[in-house]
């Protein structure tokens, strides 16, 4: 298969022969790896994913439908690139007949199988995937909101700066409104760098706060460009996620979204959902549909937002440039998510049309504590205790919140 950003012009063997004849190849160990295991293997009965990671991760090596690869430098393109030509050899060796479906988990992994695809496809892969230079505009968050800009469609206040040699030294901290946030535009780059206390966003309380941050930032080897937004208010309850799936030519064909009424907090992974409720919002849908077809963008696509409780509005941050982590939510809402890749890029076949909505709660929290409030043994929001609530320990913003609950 040598097409540049298209689907199969011809189907490449028929859905019966998916099971038996493709091998997904996916590369990264989050949930979305195993969510792409376990769906392969309930619509097409496939028995063999080869999952390619850094380091030993149980819920994919203990599974029977996996064929793990721990490859410590596929976080990089040489390591990467070397791990799938050994894997397309090896599959070919085993039978001809065989195809391989690459597929990521990681916007990183998604920028580089775009820049290799002619050597990829070459090799024998499918690869899902858009215009590299595309792709770098809109997985930083200038691109993203340039073009948010462009179309109307809302985004927070933001300021930018250069973390390069030819970066300020200081920034103007006295000059933001508190609560802001601080991230990095490039988040790939990010990253693979050494940054002390390193955060994936952070939330900041105070001018004092932000110097120390921007210190850490510019003392590593990050020199992309540092992002300060405006703090939308409210909770994880106003976090919204919206998961796209789109043609050759940027049609929107699925879609489906929710409430994150729960995000991971640790440092290294603040903002990933740990429980989505479903939820609709026909605005939100529209501008991602306009977004899409703006840049031409296809496949999987994956929308971070908040709702913003002053305008009454959904406000965009990124778009994840792949299946997001928790893609997972869009079978639960009645589309099983891996069936619109093999549909567009294996069997050449159209997509339906779909807006997956049927009610489901997408969750990561223990069953033991999701059973114990089910049951009535924790009886109130006030029963629920966390270590590091306490309200003279929490910033201004954090207390207050605390203390309303």
């Amino acid at each position: 298969m040598h097409t540049d950003q298209a689907a199969a012009a011809t189907p490449l063997m028929s859905e019966e022969e998916v099971g038996r004849r493709v091998v997904p190849v996916i590369v990264g160990g989050t949930f979305l790896a195993y969510a792409y295991v376990r769906e392969f293997n309930r619509r097409y009965g496939t028995t063999r994913c080869i999952v390619i990671i850094t380091q030993d991760v149980k819920m994919l090596t203990s599974s029977k439908f996996t064929d793990c690869r721990i490859v410590p430098d596929a976080a990089h393109p040489e390591g990467l690139y070397r791990a799938l030509e050994d894997i397309a050899s090896e599959l070919r060796a085993e039978d001809p007949e065989t195809v391989p479906l690459l597929l990521g988990c990681d916007d990183r992994h998604a920028l580089m199988f775009a820049a290799a695809q002619e050597h990829l496809r070459d090799e024998g892969f499918v690869v899902a995937c858009n215009n590299y230079t595309m792709l770098a505009k809109i997985s930083q968050k200038r691109g993203f909101y340039e073009l948010c800009e462009e179309l109307d469609i809302p985004y927070p206040k933001t300021w930018y700066f250069n973390c390069g040699e030819n970066g300020p030294e200081t920034l103007p901290v006295d000059e933001f409104p508190y609560p802001c946030i601080a991230k990095p535009s490039d988040t790939t780059k990010f990253q693979n760098a050494n940054v002390a206390h390193k955060r994936k966003a952070y939330e900041i309380d105070s001018p004092e706060e932000l110097s120390s941050v921007w210190r850490d930032v510019c003392a590593s080897e990050y020199d992309g460009e540092f992002v300060i937004q405006d703090f939308i208010p409210g909770g994880d309850e106003a976090l919204r996620i919206l998961n796209t799936f789109s043609t050759p030519d940027g049609d929107l064909r699925v879609v489906s979204g929710g409430i994150t009424v729960l995000q991971d907090h640790s440092p290294s992974a603040l903002g990933n959902p740990l429980c989505i409720l479903g939820d609709k919002d026909p605005q939100v849908i529209d501008h991602a549909r306009t977004f899409l077809k703006k840049v031409g963008y296809q496949g999987y696509g994956n929308f971070d937002l908040k709702y913003d409780s002053r305008t009454g509005k959904c406000i965009f941050f990124e778009i994840n440039v792949r299946a997001g982590r928790s893609t997972y939510f869009t079978s639960l809402a009645g589309v099983n998510f891996v069936t619109l890749v093999v549909d567009q890029y294996i069997l050449g076949k159209e997509v339906p049309a779909a807006e997956a909505y049927e009610p489901f709660v997408y969750c990561c929290v223990p069953p033991l504590c999701t059973e114990a409030i089910r049951n009535g043994q924790v009886p109130s929001s006030q029963d629920l205790g966390h270590p590091r609530a306490h309200p003279r320990r929490l910033s201004p913003r954090l207390r207050e919140r605390h203390l309303a609950t």
